[in-house]
């Protein structure tokens, strides 16, 4: 079996262009805890039209990725976070 192939990859993934490395959620990395009372950080995962970007723009893994919805959903309901950026009005 091609090293490629094997089970232990070390972090890469073969692809059809060659070898690509896996990327790995900045969250879990860190452990961080998601608060919706953490503005600054939940800014970081919407757009300048105040859009939630996707998991392939953020680099989150899919658990991560809805507590933050969720947060930002939290947020903005709570009015720390506006639906609608005011360049946008």
């Amino acid at each position: 079996m091609s090293p490629f192939h094997s089970k232990e990859n070390n972090g890469y993934s073969d692809s059809r262009n060659g070898v690509k490395k896996v990327k790995v959620c900045k969250l879990c990395a860190r452990k961080e805890k998601i608060d919706y009372k953490n503005i600054q950080f939940l800014s970081k995962f919407i757009n300048d039209r105040g859009k939630i970007l996707p998991r392939k723009a953020t680099g989150l893994c899919e658990k991560h990725q809805k507590e933050v919805v969720r947060a930002i959903k939290t947020a903005r309901q709570m009015a720390l976070l506006p639906y609608v950026d005011e360049n946008m009005r």
